[in-house]
């Protein structure tokens, strides 16, 4: 009988370009005792840098080691081949920093469960990258918890890395890695361009995709709060009667990753949304589960609505 995988295996997502710090850490992580307390792991590596590993404690301390040297190889039928010939009890993924996130995704095993992800980054470099190939690096720090930025020199200015990170993410921790061998971690407060606690929020035009970011990341701090803001209305034949999506088309990075962004609306009265209908929407916020969510989301509950002029600025930002 074949070996069959466990129901859920513990992914650990290393993510950066090469030279960013990536081996280096898995490395101290490997020789951590207070992580390496015997389950089996396998350590997928999908880029090769200068540093190398050194196996020779791997098979002392459970590990196995597999290199994925071609995209093709992450795909659904070797990464269970990989997990179940290894016995693998969890996963460390020292990903290519060139392969978006969604070509591990698409080739995920049902067991493979994800549950950190950090990025690591050659503060030297990083500004290069991101002028260069932003759309990756967005990618990465879209879904990454914590994002660390290593030979940090004295003289570079932490708020335009800061500002690169907040750009994409809220949540993202950010720590710095002096030369000097010091580790700061960011405390740049950064707070919203509207009054989050108030109980009538008005969001201005420009701070949309913001807001937006924040009340999906974080709805459970809207629940029961009213909001006030222009949008795009929308729906189709499969919304049920009296829902319609509200909200705007956001860029986060370049013009080939804009797309419709949307809350779900209900609203008591008969509406049918013409093709780049804009509105003036006020409503109540109630997070709750809702078929066009899949699970639960912030549902606005129209109290007010009434036609308006698109914004200066129809595609939202960021900046």
């Amino acid at each position: 009988m074949p070996n069959k995988q466990p129901e859920e295996i513990p992914v650990y997502m290393f993510m950066g370009f090469l030279e960013s710090g990536k081996t280096k850490f898995i490395k101290e992580t490997l020789s951590d005792k207070r992580f390496m307390t015997g389950e089996r792991t396998l350590l997928l590596v999908c880029e090769e840098g200068i540093e190398e590993y050194d196996t020779s404690d791997f098979e002392k301390n459970n590990v196995v080691m597999r290199v994925l040297e071609d995209k093709d190889e992450l795909n659904e039928p070797n990464l269970i081949r990989l997990t179940v010939e290894t016995h693998a009890e969890r996963i460390l993924v020292e990903y290519n920093g060139m392969w978006l996130l969604n070509d591990l995704f698409q080739a995920m095993p049902e067991s493979w469960q994800l549950c950190q992800f950090m990025f690591f980054a050659d503060a030297q470099t990083f500004m290069q990258f991101n002028a260069n190939m932003r759309s990756l690096v967005v990618d990465k720090l879209n879904m990454c918890e914590l994002a660390v930025f290593n030979r940090f020199e004295r003289s570079m200015d932490p708020q335009e890395y800061h500002q690169i990170v907040r750009g994409v993410s809220r949540r993202t921790d950010i720590c710095y890695e002096y030369t000097d061998g010091e580790i700061a971690y960011d405390d740049i407060e950064d707070p919203l361009p509207f009054d989050v606690e108030a109980d009538h929020i008005v969001i201005e035009d420009k701070d949309f995709a913001l807001w937006y970011r924040d009340i999906m990341e974080e709805p459970g701090k809207y629940d029961g709060k009213t909001v006030t803001f222009k949008g795009l209305a929308a729906r189709n034949r499969k919304f049920p009667e009296n829902t319609f999506a509200i909200g705007r088309h956001i860029m986060t990075c370049c013009v080939e990753d804009i797309q419709y962004c949307w809350c779900v609306a209900q609203y008591g009265k008969a509406f049918e949304p013409r093709p780049k209908h804009w509105v003036n929407i006020t409503a109540r916020i109630k997070v709750q589960r809702h078929k066009l969510y899949k699970g639960a989301g912030p549902v606005l509950f129209v109290t007010s609505l009434e036609d308006t002029q698109p914004p200066e600025k129809e595609v939202a930002t960021f900046y």
